[in-house]
């Protein structure tokens, strides 16, 4: 017997605090337009730790609303997996403390680590296990606090990302019309340089004698990730579909990571999209690394810009570098 996965249910969670561009010309020699014109971004959601926004509670909002929207509990759960380069600890794992929260005691649970491109990895580990009908139910979400790791005196950095998360449900059917038809994933060592948190772990510890707080922080060189990101998310999309036998014009909709609105409008361009195809919100959260398709695919939904049977691809970039496409029939 075959099985295929399905998406159920979807949710997102965030933090209360919303920081406007404007913020930023107190603190870094900036602007409101200058930063509007270069990335699309106006706003960004920031976590305050004193009122215990993390990563694990943000993930704890988009499980529940993506539970209530599958009307599921979390006994129904098999697996929890959880994209994320900012977990709320190294031991548990951020998922193995959102197992704890929901009571999905019959799960088993990690985080995975592929940066922007950590949800659609967990995507396509998920919809593996259900096809070798070793998982039933699959939550897998994509989150992050990436505040915590931002050099607030870098404007080419702190100014582009926010925090968040993203929630889906798969649920095992044999029904394969509407289903996760494929994913792709994809990495490349070789280019890891261009975004990077050098210092702080195994090789330069916090008490090693050349660690350096600035370089425990995000680094990157924008003009190379996104001459990457539009070539590799494009590339992967149109291997995707033509192994699929499908021309971009009979996909229904278009999911592109929110890193910089440039980069979509790029990819846009280059598959012929027209703007009714697809989903903007970086223009509100700013780049939520793996949290960025998730929350996109459920507001999307739950706006009606997407509806049930359609067919729906997404793409990603992410530091490593990975990338990586998946294409699915709601």
């Amino acid at each position: 017997m075959a099985y295929f996965s399905r998406v159920v249910g979807t949710g997102s969670g965030f933090p209360e605090r919303v920081m406007t561009n404007a913020e930023f010309e107190e603190i870094l020699d900036t602007s409101d337009e200058w930063i509007r014109t270069r990335t699309g971004i106006e706003t960004r959601r920031i976590s305050d730790r004193l009122k215990g926004e993390t990563t694990l509670s943000h993930s704890e909002k988009a499980a529940r609303n993506a539970m209530e929207a599958a009307g599921i509990t979390g006994e129904d759960i098999d697996c929890i997996i959880i994209g994320t380069v900012t977990p709320d600890s190294v031991m548990p794992t951020t998922a193995n403390q959102l197992q704890a929260k929901l009571g999905a005691h019959r799960a088993f649970s990690f985080d995975l680590q592929a940066a922007c491109s950590g949800f659609v990895y967990g995507l396509s580990v998920a919809d593996a296990f259900i096809r070798q009908g070793q998982v039933k139910t699959a939550l897998v979400i994509g989150a992050e606090t990436l505040s915590s790791i931002m050099n607030w005196r870098d404007r080419g950095t702190c100014v582009l990302f926010g925090d968040g998360a993203g929630a889906v449900i798969l649920q095992r059917t044999e029904d394969p019309a509407h289903s996760v038809i494929a994913t792709r994933i994809h990495s490349d060592g070789r280019h890891g340089s261009i975004l990077k948190i050098e210092h702080g772990y195994g090789k330069v510890p916090p008490y090693a004698a050349e660690y350096r707080h600035d370089l425990a922080k995000v680094q990157m060189v924008g003009s190379e990730i996104f001459k990457l990101a539009v070539r590799n998310m494009c590339e992967s999309a149109q291997a995707l579909l033509d192994s699929q036998n499908l021309k971009p014009d009979q996909v229904d909709f278009f999911l592109f990571h929110q890193a910089n609105l440039r980069i979509i409008d790029m990819c846009m361009k280059t598959l012929g999209v027209p703007p009714e195809k697809t989903w903007l919100n970086v223009n509100k959260y700013g780049n939520t690394s793996a949290a960025t398709l998730p929350v996109g695919l459920d507001e999307a939904l739950r706006s009606g810009a997407v509806k049930p049977g359609q067919l729906v691809l997404m793409a990603t970039f992410g530091g490593g570098v990975t990338w990586g496409t998946a294409l699915i029939r709601l």
